[in-house]
């Protein structure tokens, strides 16, 4: 008759387990783990009960939390790389400190809000034209890097206030630095050929607006014939030549540089840049002076509300 009843107190004990504090009688083991696996969820941190049954709960509940904020941390630290930038504009110069991952886009509302220059309204450039849907960092932005605004807010429009632009300013005087181009060996071989019969008259210490007729009997660098023709309701200029005619958007054209012919300073030599470096210049010959400012500013996109 003994047996039976050692074992229920060997079951009791082993069941109540070492954590439990006080020796209870047979009869009230079972309401006592009742009690504390009750409380348990609630994250007392009773002692005694199943191991497994009283760490789960509250190790999830400790290492969650964490965990999540830690990611978000990550993830805002990975977007703060900042590069410090010149902004120039209208001969006045930004220091401003942007976030490498923002995007041409991002960049020019942070231009809008220091300048006033709505974004539909600048042409910002960092190596040719800045592309709005890419990120500083993947057109390789770096520390001082230099950001060149063009345009005029509309106040300076309505004022009929159009001074010239920084940018232009700046690549002039960079052009005055360097050997003239005309006297340049790739160049001379167009020059040398002289000036085309055909080609259009010129009228020094005049700027005039775009003739309605395209701009013919120009040569390009391989000493073809060329016209231009500006089709400004297409927003595209298109290049001619005997063999064929490509029409290029004006805004896929990133620069315009030009420089009078010595010795017929009433024409210039012209460039249009077609891609993100030098290497894409296309080159037109004896273009008539008093059109080049207006070539340009139609090319580069100078707003005109008239």
């Amino acid at each position: 008759g003994g047996a039976p009843g050692l074992e229920r107190d060997r079951i009791g004990t082993a069941s109540r387990g070492p954590g439990s504090s006080c020796p209870l009688p047979a009869g009230a083991e079972e309401p006592g783990m009742e009690a504390e696996a009750q409380e348990l969820p609630l994250g007392c941190g009773g002692g005694g009960g199943s191991p497994a049954a009283g760490r789960s709960p509250e190790d999830e509940e400790r290492r969650e939390p964490p965990q999540a904020s830690v990611s978000n941390g990550g993830d805002a630290e990975s977007g703060r790389e900042l590069v410090e930038l010149k902004v120039i504009w209208n001969k006045n110069k930004y220091d401003v400190k942007f976030c490498l991952d923002s995007t041409g886009a991002e960049l020019k509302q942070k231009i809008h809000s220091l300048t006033g220059l709505p974004p539909a309204m600048q042409k910002v450039m960092f190596k040719g034209l800045l592309p709005e849907e890419k990120t500083l960092r993947e057109i390789k932005v770096t520390n001082g890097a230099k950001i060149m605004v063009v345009g005029s807010t509309i106040n300076d429009v309505l004022a009929v206030n159009t001074p010239k632009e920084a940018a232009q300013q700046e690549v002039k005087a960079e052009e005055n630095k360097k050997e003239p181009l005309c006297r340049q060996k790739q160049h001379r071989k167009v020059l040398d050929k002289g000036k085309p019969d055909d080609v259009m008259p010129s009228v020094k210490g005049v700027q005039e607006r775009l003739p309605t007729v395209p701009l013919s009997g120009m040569y390009n660098k391989s000493g073809g014939k060329v016209r231009l023709t500006f089709k400004l309701e297409q927003d595209q200029l298109w290049i001619g030549t005997k063999e064929r005619t490509e029409k290029l958007p004006m805004g896929s054209i990133k620069n315009v540089v030009s420089e009078p012919i010595e010795g017929h300073e009433d024409y210039h030599m012209m460039a249009f840049q077609l891609g993100p470096t030098e290497a894409s210049y296309y080159w037109v010959y004896w273009v008539p002076t008093q059109y080049v400012d207006a070539i340009k500013d139609t090319v580069l996109g100078k707003w005109q509300y008239f």
